[in-house]
């Protein structure tokens, strides 16, 4: 079933309570969580010095590289969720067929060069982080931090690599689907008019229903006229 995640045509209302409940926004937040703990851990307390040193190095084997590498992509990471999630919401407004498929491959692209990004990511912290020389850190500070950032990233590769994969589905089911559709409607929004039509037919069915029993009732709408 397409995920429309509550929101409408242009104009309908945005359900919050739907929109957290899909798969594809959990992941984005969860994404945007772990890009946050992987900058802010690298950013924080990735840099280190020896007592009699006033000057900071990367914590990994003294790579500025790469700590600059976890700060950038985790920092990219957080504002490319926060723009995916922008156009969960804004994605069952979007009328053109053209530029449905678009955001979906864009989202299937995006996502996937993301996963690559963060298993170099991973690759590049662990392999540092085994070649960093206990010496330059005497005291361990941050060790706690750069094990945190590659856990993480290691974890964001699944996140990533799980938003690609439910973006490709949702590509595979609107070639053959109304998710490219000109006509295409948010299923909470015809759910609901289903229901008004519903009570509208009932409201007139007991119309009918008590008209029946009324001696001069006609079966239509009114009633016959007597002739005196």
């Amino acid at each position: 079933m397409e995920q429309a995640y509550g929101a409408g045509k242009a104009g309908g209302a945005f359900d919050p309570g739907a929109f957290i409940q899909q798969p594809q926004p959990i992941l984005r937040f969860v994404s945007w969580i772990f890009s946050i703990v992987i900058f802010g851990c690298i950013a924080n307390e990735g840099y280190v010095n020896k007592p009699d040193q006033e000057e900071e190095y990367c914590i990994f084997n003294r790579n500025q590289n790469a700590c600059n590498y976890g700060v950038a992509v985790g920092s990219l990471a957080f504002l490319t969720c926060l723009a995916f999630l922008a156009l969960d919401v804004y994605f069952p407004q979007i009328s053109g067929v053209k530029d449905r498929k678009k955001a979906v491959l864009a989202d299937i692209s995006i996502s996937a060069v993301w996963a690559f990004m963060w298993f170099v990511g991973f690759c590049f912290l662990t392999n540092q982080w085994q070649v960093s020389n206990p010496e330059d850190n005497p005291l361990n500070e941050g060790a706690d931090a750069a094990r945190a950032a590659i856990t993480f990233s290691f974890f964001s590769i699944f996140t990533w690599a799980g938003q690609a994969f439910l973006a490709f589905q949702r590509y595979k089911l609107g070639a053959s689907s109304i998710l490219f559709s000109q006509n295409y409607t948010d299923p909470n929004e015809d759910a609901a008019a289903r229901s008004d039509d519903m009570e509208y037919t009932g409201y007139t069915g007991d119309l009918e229903a008590q008209g029946s029993m009324h001696p001069n009732y006609d079966g239509s709408a009114g009633y016959q006229s007597q002739e005196y």
